[in-house]
């Protein structure tokens, strides 16, 4: 089963920027699609992007034209930036895997949480 090490998070302005990374180990990454989710205190987490194996990207309303997700198969490593952050942005944030986007949105998932990064933004 995937394993899943988030980085990047911390403290940030509103207005700021952050790069989460992802990196994968215990399976094989590149026929995945890989999912960046969060968890604000108090609700549930939720699917805020998503990247195929072949690339194709999805995003929630929310961060669609802030955030960007990538993949580098190589590296078995997904990326989050985020941009233009504001204070509804924080959360701790995770990533993991599916057979398909549908599937990570209904939480049909290929790897174990890991321990997610946190991101607070300030105003």
């Amino acid at each position: 089963q995937l394993q899943f090490v988030e980085s990047g998070g911390g403290l940030v302005q509103a207005g700021g920027s952050l790069r989460l990374s992802c990196a994968a180990s215990g399976g094989t990454f590149s026929v995945n699609h890989m999912g960046w989710f969060r968890q604000a205190p108090g609700k549930e987490r939720e699917l805020v992007a998503s990247i195929s194996s072949n690339y194709a990207t999805t995003y929630a309303d929310s961060v669609k034209g802030r955030f960007t997700i990538s993949r580098d198969n190589a590296k078995k490593t997904v990326y989050l930036q985020m941009n233009s952050l504001n204070t509804e942005d924080t959360a701790v944030y995770y990533c993991n895997a599916g057979g398909s986007t549908i599937s990570l949105r209904t939480g049909v998932l290929r790897g174990s949480w890991g321990q997610g990064t946190q991101v607070t933004v300030s105003s």
